[in-house]
């Protein structure tokens, strides 16, 4: 097997490993590979040359680039003389991560926080009606008391996210050891 040979050989295994673990990103397999075929382009690639590459579709392609597009894990590039839409993908692993964590993150938390609110004061109305059961009155205010629990954990995993997003993160746990 000669350099060349060898060089697609490893970085076929790579792609592979990639695209077996985008599953944690909510994506296909053969957005994975797409991913990780990109990663090792050290140029940016159109849908077509990315449909000769995978042996996909060229409809298949465009909706897997605009998943990693909406990832943050890939991104159109301009290339002067060019007409066509060129990709690559987005080489910091960490501003992936980041991008894909908040992403994912605050749209969770935004959805959790306004139905639990909204919860709230719901049960807040029962608990003010004169005619309720005391039963009812006791199981109300356990619920409110752990929907103020749940909110309080949200708006820590908010701090969470801001320590992503403002980079604050690498000051607890560095990028690299040291």
């Amino acid at each position: 097997m000669n350099e060349k040979e060898e060089l697609e050989r490893v970085r076929e295994r790579v792609i592979e490993t990639i695209a077996k673990n985008m599953n944690l990103y909510g994506v296909t397999d053969s957005i994975g590979r797409l991913y990780g075929m990109l990663y090792f382009h050290n140029h940016p690639m159109t849908l077509d040359d990315m449909k000769v590459e995978l042996g996909m579709s060229k409809t298949s392609m465009s909706t897997s680039v605009r998943v990693l597009q909406e990832l943050k894990m890939v991104e159109k590039v301009w290339k002067k003389g060019s007409r066509k839409d060129l990709y690559q993908a987005e080489e910091d692993w960490y501003q992936t991560f980041i991008d894909f964590f908040t992403i994912k993150w605050r749209s969770g938390i935004a959805m959790n926080m306004t139905t639990m609110a909204k919860a709230i004061k719901e049960l807040e109305q029962i608990i003010s009606s004169n005619e309720v059961d005391e039963d009812i009155q006791e199981s109300v205010r356990v619920d409110i008391e752990k929907l103020q629990s749940a909110l309080e954990y949200y708006e820590w995993l908010n701090r969470l996210v801001d320590s992503f997003e403002s980079g604050k993160i690498f000051e607890i746990i560095p990028k690299h050891k040291e």
